[in-house]
């Protein structure tokens, strides 16, 4: 049988990324995104489920839809939901998807999977973010939720490595994805000044392949040069 994965925000972006190159390592992966309609990615062993990360009701109608749950070796919290405003202006309902899909989530999902995770000798794997280790002027409450689950992820590493689970925490800058398409901000044209999410794959695939012993429980990974840009909205 197959080793099988499980990434969340699987159908684009860096999400989509990770899911191609766990195919070329032959695993079976298992995604969750709100639009897989709109993933114009195939491959017979790429199944992506609709679902919605906001809501708590979702991560168990989706692992019951995952046969051979016991082959799982892989899981991926990716998915990540970001609104930038003064906080005075965010909205309740706002600041419920946050910590619901930055936090709440990848904390249930990780617990709902560690005991296979264990009788696999499996992997965590978190992709933060640098708004998590720095001051983000109007991003209070997405840095201070993926700080959150940074130490989650630390201490975790702490609390499983003697049971032969290995957790990463990818720490990325600025990366040119979709993740921008709702802001007011987008990354800068200079290439130097933003990361691409083969990337932040490749760190992650010579992770999965390194058999040295060791374990890297973080990096961070920065482009050259930082530039961002406000975007140009017409009148």
């Amino acid at each position: 049988m197959k080793k099988i994965a499980i990434v969340t925000g699987a159908s684009r972006g860096i999400g989509l990324s990770i899911s191609k190159m766990l195919l070329s390592l032959d695993f079976k992966v298992y995604g969750i995104c709100r639009y897989p309609e709109k993933c114009n990615f195939n491959h017979q062993d790429f199944h992506l489920y609709k679902g919605d990360l906001r809501e708590s009701k979702t991560i168990p109608l989706f692992l019951d839809q995952i046969p051979t749950k016991q082959n799982i070796t892989l899981l991926v919290n990716n998915a990540g939901i970001a609104y930038f405003s003064p906080i005075e202006e965010l909205s309740s309902e706002k600041i419920n998807e946050m910590v619901q899909v930055n936090l709440t989530t990848p904390m249930i999902l990780t617990q709902s999977l560690t005991r296979v995770l264990k009788e696999n000798s499996g992997r965590i794997i978190f992709i933060g973010s640098v708004s998590g280790e720095e001051i983000s002027p109007w991003g209070n409450v997405y840095g201070s939720l993926k700080a959150g689950i940074h130490h989650f992820a630390r201490l975790l590493f702490d609390e499983l490595r003697k049971l032969s689970v290995k957790v990463h925490l990818i720490i990325p800058d600025i990366t040119k994805t979709e993740f921008y398409d709702h802001l007011n901000i987008e990354p800068d044209t200079d290439p130097k000044s933003y990361l691409l999410p083969d990337q932040i794959t490749n760190i992650i695939k010579n992770l999965l392949l390194d058999q040295s012993g060791l374990v890297i429980p973080e990096i961070v990974v920065k482009p050259e040069i930082f530039k961002l840009k406000r975007k140009k909205f017409q009148k």
